[in-house]
């Protein structure tokens, strides 16, 4: 699918951030597996899966299985995308009822073909705490392997930027302290037993500290990358050890 009309991508300098409305543009699941079939490193590769803009909600669980089942041989964990901004109603689909028929389908699928990848669902930093006890008693009842959290965030308080009215969703940032607090609610909620990959605003390494101190098992970087450059994979992890 093409995704959403351009211009899609905005910096926003002065708030150390991006909106993106990118709308998961792609050439489809069938030339990933293509490319993924050629890669020669056995670097770690996660396939973060969703829905198609055209697809309504109630045949959503189509989609993720049929990106679920064809790329199966070639990633090592998945990443269940209920919570991007940028496709209509896919939020909704972090209910309860939706949610549980999507990921359960996934892991009797993943029982059957009998390897058992990891499988964590990526939430988003804008839902109510009701909500969220909700999604991660399902993620325990069906032994999940754990949370992203978190995606990009619709809120657009205290910003500066003169693009900060641009539809989509935010990131870098102004979305640090939002995440770090789902990550610190989960991890206390859950006693520690949940893996949290931690997402937004990591720039530095305090800030990388900040989500492993608020129980992130992991770290993933984005807006990092415009802002600090290749150098902050190796600026972090050098910061971290020296703590």
């Amino acid at each position: 699918q093409p995704g959403n009309p351009k211009p899609r991508l905005f910096r926003l300098v002065e708030d150390k951030a991006l909106i993106n409305r990118m709308g998961f543009n792609n050439e489809g699941v069938d030339a990933a597996v293509e490319r993924l079939k050629k890669r020669k490193s056995n670097i770690i590769v996660g396939g973060n899966i969703g829905k198609n803009k055209t697809t309504p909600n109630e045949n959503a669980v189509d989609d993720y299985t049929y990106c679920f089942r064809k790329l199966y041989d070639y990633v090592d964990y998945f990443v269940v995308n209920v919570s991007s901004p940028n496709t209509p109603d896919l939020r909704a689909l972090q209910e309860k009822e939706p949610l549980t028929k999507i990921l359960s389908r996934l892991q009797i699928i993943n029982t059957e073909l009998g390897k058992s990848k990891p499988i964590l669902l990526k939430i988003a930093p804008d839902i109510s705490y009701d909500l969220l006890n909700e999604i991660l008693q399902v993620v325990i009842d069906l032994n999940l392997s754990g949370i992203v959290a978190t995606n990009t965030t619709i809120d657009r308080k205290n910003l500066t930027s003169p693009n900060q009215t641009e539809s989509g969703g935010l990131s870098g940032n102004p979305l640090a302290l939002k995440s770090t607090e789902m990550i610190e609610y989960i991890h206390q909620k859950t006693k520690g037993t949940l893996p949290i990959i931690g997402v937004g605003g990591i720039f530095t390494p305090e800030d990388a500290q900040q989500k492993l101190n608020a129980g992130a098992s992991l770290l993933q970087v984005y807006t990092g990358f415009i802002y600090e450059g290749p150098s902050i994979v190796k600026n972090i992890c050098k910061g971290i050890s020296k703590n």
